[in-house]
């Protein structure tokens, strides 16, 4: 892949505004990989994450909780939950002490779909992750964290 100034064939302010521009240039490159990857599944990145919160509560949680976990904290969370559970990927449960909280916990297919796409990620992504060492990952982590403050 070429430098970032030859793929915006672009000059710079600062190394810190070529940084920034590259970080989100990365993240399309990132999500546009990621919208293929889940194409044949037909569901979107976000509910990607959805699912792997999901799958990683183990048991039901509450909408509030899971736009809380999502990385692109998207304002439709439930909106995208829904068309899970109308694929039958997610099952959704009222509270019985108040009707206005909603559990979701997902469903038996919901986690074979994402042993599917977990194994043809990681098929994908052996193509760019060998890439960087540990320890420069260890290090980018670093710099990402510090760079949110």
């Amino acid at each position: 892949m070429p430098r970032i100034d030859e793929e915006l064939k672009s000059r710079f302010e600062s190394e810190q505004h070529k940084a920034m521009l590259n970080v989100m240039f990365t993240a399309g490159w990132f999500r546009s990989r990621q919208v293929e990857l889940f194409k044949p599944f037909g569901i979107s990145p976000q509910q990607y994450n959805i699912l792997r919160i999901l799958r990683g509560a183990k048991d039901r949680m509450n909408m509030h909780c899971v736009k809380e976990r999502m990385i692109d904290r998207a304002p439709n969370a439930t909106r995208l939950t829904d068309k899970l559970i109308a694929k039958g990927l997610v099952e959704r449960e009222r509270c019985e002490e108040d009707r206005r909280v909603v559990y979701v916990r997902i469903s038996e297919k919901g986690l074979a779909m994402l042993d599917q796409i977990d194994e043809r990620n990681r098929a994908v992504e052996q193509g760019g992750m060998d890439r960087l060492s540990p320890a420069d990952a260890a290090e980018l982590n670093r710099l990402l964290d510090a760079w949110r403050g």
